[in-house]
């Protein structure tokens, strides 16, 4: 146990966390226990230490733990978890849950047995905490971690504190509001390096950006996919293609028969992959309203522009670039749909979105938004695209 304690305090000690991520306010830390998901490199890791620095600082009533230690292939969960409360211990956080073979059974079992441990642990985006997971129905917190906004971004990179603000403020307010940020920065000038790099953590780090996505997008298919989703390496060549083939032609309709035939798999094989690639946070999918998996999506989109930079570094095309952003952005809080009006997307069923660069004078409809790529400030039904980085 003291060695836990001495990796536990050496990492409090040294995380680097320059960006106060706003979930760290969103989750109801009284809730017994919390899962934090979220895709491999958005900096899982990293909130856990905060959280535990932020709110515990040196008490020892908190240790954050790891799987990845191979004191856990000969001690059960559930054994360390009652030494540590005999100690005193009130508040575990558990870091690569999915590398423990029973470990939805084993929380299950430290939430009855243990009723003074609060536990918090960290998951992949693959996961099922609730949905497929009968040990923890009815007990468990589920929280998303994404990758940085544009508002997270731009507030590390240009030194501001700005807030973010609810659709219905941007909609209605977005003048003033873009107004006001302007004062301050030029938003226009960090929107583009954000489109590149901006949405993972790691491009702080002083490594190769795109190196170190591109081994972070292989991690998320051999272990986010094949291994937590049980499948057999020879299938990872097809999933990869798959990922590319879809990469290059997206945001696009889904062609399954096509797609099946150069994968040379079957059509369902074809619908569970993209839904794997879409859980592990590398697609995201686009239905019309009413229609859901396993139904086929009508379009299907790159999960964030950093992705597209780096499958595409030379030919990232700016339509392209842009609706991926905007979905990125609101279908973290809103339900987002194909457009019946020949539009880009509906929103919660009543909101209408053209994203476009400046639309001309005279040919607005007042009954659109237009997400406008290249402005600073907006006017009546036109708002500028970076505005929506500035949701979480």
């Amino acid at each position: 146990m003291e060695a836990f304690y001495k990796t536990h305090k050496y990492l409090v000690e040294h995380v680097q966390s320059p960006v106060r991520r706003m979930l760290m306010d969103e989750i109801d830390w009284t809730h017994r226990l919390i899962g934090i998901k979220g895709s491999r490199g958005v900096g899982k890791t990293t909130f856990l230490l905060q959280y535990a620095k932020e709110h515990f600082g040196t008490d020892p009533g908190c240790l954050y733990i790891n799987f990845n230690n191979f004191y856990f292939t000969e001690h059960t969960l559930v054994e360390f978890a009652g030494e540590f409360c005999a100690q005193g211990g009130k508040t575990l956080l558990i870091d690569q849950t999915f590398k423990y073979e029973n470990w939805s059974k084993e929380l299950r079992e430290c939430y009855d047995r243990y009723p003074q441990l609060h536990i918090v642990f960290s998951g992949s985006s693959v996961m099922r905490l609730i949905e497929e997971n009968d040990d923890l129905h009815g007990i468990i917190a589920s929280y998303n971690l994404r990758g940085f906004s544009f508002r997270e971004y731009l507030n590390l990179q240009a030194g501001t504190t700005f807030p973010a603000y609810k659709l219905e403020d941007i909609i209605q307010n977005h003048t003033q509001i873009a107004q006001n940020i302007c004062e301050q920065v030029h938003p226009l000038e960090y929107f583009k390096p954000y489109l590149h790099h901006g949405f993972y953590p790691f491009f702080l780090e002083n490594r190769s950006f795109s190196e170190n996505l591109l081994k972070t997008m292989n991690m998320m298919l051999e272990v986010d996919i094949l291994l937590i989703k049980q499948i057999e390496l020879k299938y990872l060549s097809k999933i990869r293609k798959l990922l590319y083939l879809i990469m290059q032609s997206a945001p696009g309709p889904a062609n399954v028969s096509q797609l099946s035939k150069e994968i040379t798999t079957s059509r369902a094989t074809i619908m569970n992959y993209i839904k794997y690639l879409k859980d592990a946070r590398l697609l995201n999918t686009l239905y019309c309203e009413g229609d859901e998996y396993p139904k086929k999506p009508n379009q299907v989109y790159v999960q964030n522009t950093n992705l597209m930079h780096v499958i595409s570094p030379d030919n990232v095309d700016p339509i392209a670039e842009r609706k991926t952003f905007f979905y990125n952005a609101l279908h973290v809080k809103h339900k987002v749909n194909t457009c019946k009006y020949q539009l880009d997307f509906c929103i919660d069923q009543q909101y209408h979105f053209k994203c476009d660069n400046k639309p001309e004078t005279g040919k607005q409809y007042s009954k659109v938004l237009y997400a406008a790529d290249e402005i600073e400030t907006g006017n009546k039904n036109v708002i500028p695209l970076w505005l929506f980085g500035f949701l979480y």
